[in-house]
């Protein structure tokens, strides 16, 4: 007779094992295993579980078969209490009333009682051997889901340098159970080509946003400028980073020449002390109109009288704490005079914690700012806590600072500019730059 192959699964080999010996026993035999994988959140996170093919071994089949025998012992047994035979008026004793009750059935009693004694000793074992199977099932299961079991050595590295580079712990924990799935012995032996690797990850879980490249207008040409909105606490140079944007854009460098584009600057920032002042300063120097405003009609009408004259409008704000729900609720109304399709982008700081940046990203929300825009980057060593929080808020970052130099110290955001500033990793620049490459139009730097 064929066997018939059966199917279980379950979260890893272990669990499986464990299902069928509750459900079938200990006698089967295991044939194909197969991983089956779903893809889940960042990403970096798949669900696995295994499938093992088994059939039951005869010796199964055989053990139930004598435990059918018992239980038709038991039925003939049970008869026997109460049955009579012909020409004795007495009950019989009960050992000698079942042995005639089974041969008045054309039964052996003897072959009977004997595979019945077997079947229970079969059983006992059985059940002292599935019990001892399950215990040590048990304890190796514990043993994987409480991460006792020894770590690769490389493995144990990778572990040290996210946590070295401030990375999150969920952010490390995801990147690892996806090389505990996916790298290969032969991979976890080299650890540079672990570390290359792990290394792609990272720059795969960053996200640039695509900045808008237009053409100065030709004269007479009308078209709609380009608005972007810088917000963010205060205290993250909002208004030097506006200085920046507006030099790179509205000012010529002679080491590599550009277009010039029509920039005007506005600012909503009428209550920190000197703020007028500082942007003023700045605009003057590089021959930039700047306009001061300080409610929602005069900044629509503001925006309506030169959004079709200006290539650039660039709008500074008052430095708010996220936890100031009210003034950020006023600011948000006075920036809706600038229509929806102004571009929002959030100023935060490199040195911020992973947990505040997650915070403040989260309370700028409302916003609905389309890119980071990270400043001060030359006053921290580490990038994990940044990358950990862009990841987790699924935010692209568009342009990073690195200076108080105007304009020089500011680039639009790229990936491996955040690869080769992570510490004790081994990067090979060439490489990280042909696998993330910048779009032509994405990248200026100046000298």
């Amino acid at each position: 007779m064929a066997m018939e192959i059966l199917v279980m699964r379950g979260a890893n080999r272990a669990d499986c094992l464990r299902k069928i010996t509750e459900k079938y026993g200990i006698h089967f035999t295991l044939g194909r295993e197969k991983v089956i994988s779903s893809r889940g959140f960042f990403g970096i996170g798949k669900r696995e579980e295994v499938e093992l093919e088994f059939y039951v071994s005869p010796q199964r089949s055989a053990q139930a078969t004598l435990g059918g025998a018992m239980n038709k012992e038991r039925q003939v047994v049970g008869l026997s209490q109460s049955a009579q035979f012909p020409g004795d008026d007495s009950t019989l004793d009960f050992a000698e009333a079942k042995k005639k009750v089974l041969a008045a059935a054309g039964r052996d009693p003897d072959r009977i009682m004997k595979a019945a004694a077997q079947s229970r000793r079969e059983e006992s074992e059985g059940r002292s051997e599935k019990h001892a199977l399950l215990e040590k099932l048990a304890k190796i299961e514990q043993k994987l889901e409480s991460g006792l079991e020894q770590k690769h050595p490389t493995l144990a590295r990778m572990e040290e340098l996210l946590r070295l580079n401030d990375f999150s712990d969920g952010y490390s924990r995801r990147l690892l159970e996806r090389a505990r799935r996916e790298l290969p012995l032969e991979i976890l032996d080299n650890f540079d080509l672990a570390q290359d690797r792990l290394l792609e990850w990272i720059g795969e879980s960053i996200s640039t946003f695509r900045i808008p490249e237009r053409a100065p207008r030709k004269h007479g040409e009308r078209h709609c400028a380009r608005i972007m909105i810088v917000v963010g606490p205060a205290g993250v140079g909002k208004t030097t980073t506006i200085a920046k944007l507006a030099a790179i854009y509205g000012f010529e460098n002679i080491s590599r020449p550009r277009p010039i584009l029509s920039v005007r600057v506005i600012t909503i920032d009428s209550f920190r002390i000197g703020a007028q002042h500082q942007i003023e300063g700045f605009t003057k120097i590089i021959e930039i109109p700047v306009s001061f405003i300080d409610n929602h009609m005069d900044l629509q009408k503001e925006i309506d009288l030169y959004k079709e004259v200006t290539d650039l409008i660039i709008v500074d704000t008052t430095g708010r704490s996220p936890k100031d729900a009210r003034g950020l609720g006023e600011m948000k109304q006075i920036l809706d005079a600038c229509g929806t399709k102004a571009e929002v982008h959030l100023a935060l700081a490199a040195g911020t914690k992973t947990a505040d940046m997650t915070y403040m990203m989260q309370q700028f929300e409302p916003f609905n700012y389309c890119a980071v825009l990270l400043t001060k980057l030359d006053e921290t060593r580490r990038v994990g806590n940044v990358i950990s929080a862009l990841a987790e808020k699924d935010k692209p970052v568009s342009y990073v600072t690195n200076g108080q130099g105007v304009p020089r110290d500011i680039r639009k955001a790229e990936v491996v500019q955040f690869l080769i500033n992570l510490e004790e990793f081994r990067v090979d620049r060439g490489a990280l730059e042909k696998r993330f490459p910048s779009a032509e139009n994405d990248s200026f730097q100046w000298s």
